[in-house]
Formats: C-alpha cells, sequence, structure tokens
C-alpha cells in the first residue's frame, strides 16, 4: 500500500571496486563526485566505500574487490589510504590512483593507473598535520570546528 514511498535500490554493475578514500573526505560532496566519476572511467557502480562502515576498519574487504582506487590529496596518500593500498598491491589487486586537489573553488582529479612517482606515503604524524591544516583552513571558528561546514566541497 504505501510501496511509492520505498527507495528504489539502483541496480548494481560491473566489477567490485574497493574506494580507499581519506576519512576527511568521508561523505562529502567530493566523495559523491569521486563516485560518479569512478562509475564512469571503471562502467561499475559496485563499490566497497569504507564511509558506508562508519570507522570500522574494511581493509579485510579488499581481497575480494576486482579493483582497486586510492585517493590521493594533493599528491598524499594518508597514513589509512597508504596501509590499505600496501594490502591491495600485496594481493595483486588492479591498483588506480585518483589525485584529488582544489584550485580555488574548483576541485581537479588526476585518474591514472598504477600509483604515480610523485605520490607521497604519509606516516600517521603526517597524517594529523595534514589534517590539522584542512582543519584549519576550512572549520576556522569555534562553531565551525564541532559541527563543521558543509558548504565546502571538501
Amino acid at each position: 500500500m504505501l510501496g511509492f514511498f520505498k527507495r528504489r535500490k539502483k541496480e548494481t554493475h560491473g566489477p567490485l571496486v574497493y574506494l580507499s578514500e581519506p576519512t576527511i573526505l568521508y561523505h562529502t560532496r567530493t566523495e559523491k563526485a569521486i563516485l560518479e566519476l569512478l562509475e564512469e572511467k571503471l562502467g561499475s557502480n559496485n563499490f566497497v566505500v569504507p564511509s558506508d562502515y562508519g570507522l570500522k576498519t574494511t581493509d579485510h574487504l579488499i581481497p575480494e574487490a576486482d579493483i582497486f582506487v586510492a585517493v590521493a590529496v594533493i599528491g598524499r596518500f594518508t597514513s589509512l589510504v597508504a596501509h590499505e593500498t600496501r594490502i591491495a598491491l600485496e594481493h595483486g589487486k588492479k591498483v588506480y590512483t585518483l589525485d584529488v586537489a582544489r584550485k580555488g573553488d574548483e576541485i581537479l582529479y588526476l585518474f591514472e593507473e598504477g600509483i604515480p612517482e610523485h605520490i607521497e606515503w604519509l606516516t600517521p604524524e603526517e597524517t594529523q598535520k595534514l589534517y590539522a591544516a584542512f582543519r584549519g583552513e576550512d572549520f576556522s571558528g569555534f562553531m565551525k570546528f564541532f559541527f563543521g561546514d558543509r558548504n565546502r566541497q571538501w
């Protein structure tokens, strides 16, 4: 009777793609844009997206994936992405890198097969410094620190 209130589940197609992204991108417009870009480039909407699992680890799902996509922020893999990328390489997965950067109000995406040499692999300490820089830029002010500013594209 109330069937019209049900959301239609989008049918999945294509190979299983594991998306490894920094937690700073979880549930943002950038994450949504990344998924749309990957669907176009890889012909698949069959994704494992760690942000769907909250802060639970999902690296045990990497061996099941056909394709692994590592997201770099301005040429850097955060420590989490670096850890998951190592697992994917150990399991012989087909790896792609998506380098994401902001230029003014525009987000730039560079999608490449493999891992480009210029990518920096951050330690947990370096990752915290990177996140602190983002928080300083994106969440200035006491209230924005606690509640966030979802007007930003990150």
